[in-house]
């Protein structure tokens, strides 16, 4: 019997609040960070996964993991890779844990840390890329990943059965498909909100010719600054290009109806976190306001159940995910399930540390096994902080490309976690001598 003998949690920081990178309207200075998770056997099967945060607090999130660690620990590891949901459902209805919650917050996100280092463990176990793992399910033991608890109405075992059985005759072509030309992804590098007009107007050229065929720039705290901004962008993408903002939660709402009405002559493709992100009328009035403009929203929303009230009520024209904001994989595939049965387009959050490597599994599971479609929705990609993992992102020509190596992509380099190891790694004790 293999047993889970080791269990170990690290804070990993980056100080790119030293250039500006990741600067929006709501978080100007932020230090892209990861509550970094490995645990399994020692000497053998490691799984591997992480939290992201933005600096201060990443260690109140490494301690949430580690309050979970006996979930795990002394367990037998097949019986545990054998029912990942069984798990799952413990730990998010433990009886005094929960009350952290319930199903949301730092106590949500560590869940996930777990769900998905359990995940990565499987695919390397089955030697596949966690995404092609779960696109070569079948359709009964995928829905059978979902908890449908307070999901009454809205998902369905027998619906998601339905939906999975669906893409099943295709599944093998939609993965030649991706193999082939890739999934597009869309780039927010060039519009953080600390960047000169000069900065933006070079990497928007740069994206356009590396073949994006979108940007996404960061507003909400000025608008003069905002409207400026966007005006170098349209010269430089021309009239037609896409071109997202992204207000962070800055506005109420109705702030947020007055800005975007005056940004609508640069023709948004959508606008994302106008509001509070638990605000779904706030969403929704919005949304109604600025039609046909699109709102987004979705990278902090906290799970399932608010994935469900902001489709049902015409909250969101574009949703968004987040590989670990909600519980993990399992809850990523509810989500994904109710944003396909509603037709909703998903563009995957990334950026961060870790995201971009972590979400492209979701967003290829869902093309292959899911909603089927591509060529509606894209993954961000931000040019940073790759360089740090064993089996960082492909992205070129505008195209994130699958992964064929075991796993979640979520192993970060030793090195790198020993350097960044906060506050007593290298790259930190010499910036603050």
């Amino acid at each position: 019997m293999v047993t889970v003998d080791f269990f170990s949690s690290e804070d990993v920081r980056f100080p790119t609040s030293k250039h500006l990178d990741g600067s929006d309207a709501m978080n100007p200075d932020p230090d892209y960070s990861a509550a970094y998770l490995s645990f399994g056997s020692q000497g053998g099967e490691i799984g591997h996964s992480s939290v992201f945060t933005i600096g201060r607090g990443n260690d109140v999130q490494v301690a949430a993991i580690n309050s979970l660690s006996h979930f795990v620990l002394g367990k037998n590891l097949d019986n545990l890779l054998d029912d990942i949901g069984d798990l799952y459902k413990k730990m998010v209805f433990d009886s005094q844990l929960r009350w952290l919650g319930p199903d949301k917050g730092v106590l949500h996100m560590a869940i996930g840390a777990v769900v998905n280092g359990l995940w990565d463990l499987r695919a390397r176990r089955e030697k596949k890329p966690l995404w092609e793992l779960l696109a070569d399910m079948e359709a009964q033991e995928l829905a059978g990943l979902i908890d449908y608890s307070y999901l009454d109405g809205a998902l369905s075992f027998q619906q998601a059965l339905g939906l999975f059985e669906a893409s099943q005759p295709f599944r093998d072509e939609r993965k030649k498909e991706l193999r082939l030309r890739g999934y597009p992804a869309y780039t927010t590098s060039p519009g953080w909100l600390g960047y000169s007009d000069e900065k933006l107007e070079r990497l928007a050229r740069e994206a356009i010719k590396s073949g994006f065929g979108r940007i996404k720039l960061k507003v909400g705290a000025d608008k003069s600054d905002d409207i400026r901004r966007l005006a170098v962008a349209r010269a430089v993408c021309g009239k037609d290009f896409p071109i997202a903002v992204d207000a962070n939660q800055r506005w109420g709402v109705r702030e947020a109806i007055d800005w975007i009405s005056e940004l609508a002559k640069f023709n948004p493709d959508w606008v994302e976190e106008p509001t509070h992100p638990d605000d779904v009328l706030g969403h929704q009035q919005i949304a109604r306001a600025v039609s046909p403009i699109r709102i987004a929203t979705g990278e902090h929303m906290s799970g399932r159940v608010m994935a469900r009230q902001l489709i049902e009520s015409g909250a969101v024209g574009i949703l968004q995910i987040d590989s670990s904001r909600v519980a993990g994989v399992n809850e990523n595939i509810a989500i994904l399930a109710l944003a396909a049965i509603k037709e909703i387009p998903v563009f995957p959050h990334a950026g961060g540390v870790g995201l971009c490597e972590a979400v492209q599994h979701l967003a290829f599971f869902d093309f292959v096994a899911v909603s089927g479609n591509k060529e509606n929705r894209a993954i961000e990609y931000v040019d940073h902080l790759h360089e740090h993992y064993v089996d960082p992102v492909r992205v070129s020509n505008g195209r994130y490309w699958p992964t064929d190596v075991p796993g979640s992509s979520q192993e970060m380099k030793k090195e790198s976690r020993i350097d960044f190891g906060f506050p007593d790694g290298p790259k930190w004790v010499d910036s603050n001598a």
